[in-house]
């Protein structure tokens, strides 16, 4: 406990030692748009509030439609008005097309196989290649269309196979159910839940729901990186025992898939499997079991 206090305490003065420069002007980079006055520490943390959508556009009336804010230790350009996203998101876009990594997506180093996060170059294009021609392209959702329909009627069915008897139904456990079967038979022809009421469902469900809520949770690592080996609220160790439970199914499901030997045409993970024996230079296990993690958990979502 003594020594945690230590850790804190040096973490403590090295950022009130940065900020305190950070204010006085040492090493302050020119050119820089207007922005609130920082705090030592905190930055302008404090300025975001509830609310924090309606707290910088009230901030953007006093500081413009572009300013400068410094949250913790991190610098963020901050655009409000339509003409500067304009520019940023279709003239610059190239520029700006990667992204800040939240430190619980470095979990299982899912930032570095994932094509959500990856950083614009080969490997995110060839990756983004694979999902568009087997998931999004207009012959494989034509394909699909089928198994889809089918489904949808389950779901149906046992909406009403429950108002018969007059049962209550679990409309969110019931659409999640469909949803992952929706995307299960994309990615391995398969169901990932056999039946409404398998308890795996309810489990599945919560990991995937702890994912999305720890992915949206503000972190104080993403604010101060120089907490990243303590993890205070230990969102990275939430996110390694999540990500390995679903990973595992993944594993499991590709040593079946070898297992069985047989070709499924227009399968996501035969498709996947092929390229990696091909070419394992170009598309690894781990970058298949990344692909379904986020093929899967992409359109719950967006749902």
């Amino acid at each position: 406990m003594d020594i945690l206090v230590w850790v804190i305490v040096v973490l403590f003065t090295y950022v009130l030692i940065r900020s305190t420069f950070s204010i006085l002007g040492f090493s302050k980079p020119k050119n820089l748009p207007p922005g609130p006055t920082s705090l030592p520490i905190i930055g302008n943390l404090h300025l975001l509030g509830n609310q924090p959508h309606r707290s910088l556009a009230k901030l953007a009336q006093t500081h413009g439609p572009i300013m400068l804010l410094k949250l913790g230790q991190k610098t963020t350009l901050v655009i409000t008005s339509t003409a500067a996203a304009k520019e940023v998101l279709q003239k610059q876009d190239l520029a700006f097309s990667n992204r800040h990594i939240p430190d619980a997506l470095h979990a299982h180093n899912f930032s570095e196989y994932s094509l959500t996060v990856l950083p614009i170059g080969t490997q995110w294009r060839f990756l983004r290649r694979i999902v568009h021609t087997n998931i999004f392209s207009d012959k494989s959702l034509e394909a699909k269309q089928q198994i889809w329909d089918q489904k949808v009627k389950e779901l149906i069915a046992f909406c009403q196979k429950a108002c018969m008897s007059k049962d209550y139904v679990d409309i969110g456990g019931a659409t999640f159910t469909t949803s992952m079967n929706l995307i299960s038979n994309t990615l391995f022809s398969k169901d990932f839940i056999n039946s409404y009421e398998e308890d795996s469902s309810k489990e599945f469900r919560d990991v995937v729901t702890n994912i999305l809520v720890d992915v949206g949770k503000p972190n104080l690592v993403d604010f101060f990186p120089v907490l990243k080996k303590i993890d205070p609220q230990g969102i990275r160790r939430r996110m390694t025992r999540h990500f390995g439970k679903i990973l595992a199914i993944f594993e499991e499901l590709i040593e079946d898939r070898l297992a069985m030997r047989r070709s499924v045409d227009d399968d996501v993970l035969e498709v996947c499997l092929k390229i990696s024996q091909d070419s394992p230079e170009e598309l690894n296990r781990s970058q298949i079991k990344f692909l379904m993690l986020v093929s899967k958990l992409f359109p719950l979502y967006i749902y």
